[in-house]
C-alpha cells in the first residue's frame, strides 16, 4: 500500500496538484479514485479544493509518514522487548 500510496504522489507532483490553486479532477492527474487514494483522502493528504478538483497535501502526508515510523519504531522495540523478557524467562526457570 505505501508504494501505491508514493505513486499516488509522483503522480500529484507530475500534474503540478500540490497547491489548491493548482487542483485537478483525478482523471486529468491519471488517475482513478482507487483504495489507495481513499486511503489518502481518508487521511487528508488528498484534498477536494472544490468539487471534483484534488491536491495533495505535502505537508499532511510528511506528518502521516512520519507518524507511521513512530508507530513501527514502538512496534518493534515492544516486541525485541517482549522476546527479550521470554527468553529471559525461559534461561531463569531451567
Amino acid at each position: 500500500m505505501r508504494l501505491r500510496e508514493e505513486e499516488v504522489h509522483t503522480d500529484f507532483v507530475r500534474a503540478g496538484a500540490t497547491i489548491p490553486a493548482n487542483a485537478k479532477s483525478l482523471a486529468d492527474i491519471g488517475l482513478h479514485e482507487s483504495r489507495a487514494v481513499r486511503r489518502l483522502i481518508r487521511h487528508a493528504v488528498v484534498r477536494e479544493a472544490s468539487p471534483g478538483a484534488y491536491y495533495f497535501d505535502e505537508e499532511v502526508y510528511e506528518s502521516v509518514r512520519s507518524t507511521r515510523r513512530r508507530m513501527a519504531i514502538i512496534l518493534l522495540v515492544t516486541m525485541l522487548a517482549i522476546a527479550a523478557v521470554l527468553a529471559f524467562g525461559v534461561t531463569t526457570f531451567r
